[in-house]
């Protein structure tokens, strides 16, 4: 199993952050469309499919489910992959700086192998892809940022 976690300190409160990880169709940090699968309110169960843009320009469509989900503060996500399977789970904690409010966010990637090719896969990228998943993981929280700062409409 890999883990990643990074963190980061965001100018809003985690009810206006939880408000954009979890608004289907419209989830952050997806740019492209978002396909609801399951139908109610969000929650535990709730599945969707979202495609993204990768750093080199091609998409990437994955599914989610919903594994829990305490608003505004713990969100875990998992995601079946080539191999391997993922938990992502976003904390959101209200912190005050300066007379501020801020939300203090971390997020964490857990990559469980389910078939041998994942645990080979581990192994030959090892240091490679952690790098790479902070890297990513530190684009979405830059971009939530930016997302809260814009009208609802365009979020």
């Amino acid at each position: 199993m890999s883990t990643v976690a990074v963190n980061g300190l965001v100018a809003a409160p985690a009810a206006d952050l939880w408000r954009l990880l979890t608004e289907l169709p419209r989830r952050f940090p997806a740019d492209g469309p978002v396909e609801v699968l399951t139908p109610g309110e969000f929650g535990p169960g709730t599945a969707w499919r979202e495609t993204r843009t990768r750093p080199d320009g091609s998409e990437l469509t994955e599914e989610f489910l919903v594994l829990a989900a305490e608003p505004p503060r713990l969100l875990v996500l998992g995601s079946p992959g080539d191999g391997v399977d993922y938990r992502i789970t976003w904390t959101l904690r209200d912190v005050r700086r300066r007379r501020r409010r801020y939300a203090a966010v971390r997020v964490t990637v857990q990559a469980l192998p389910a078939a041998p090719s994942g645990r080979a896969v581990a192994l030959l990228l090892g240091g490679l892809a952690v790098r790479a998943a902070e890297k990513v993981l530190r684009q979405d929280i830059a971009a939530l940022a930016a997302a809260v700062d814009r009208p609802a409409e365009a979020a």
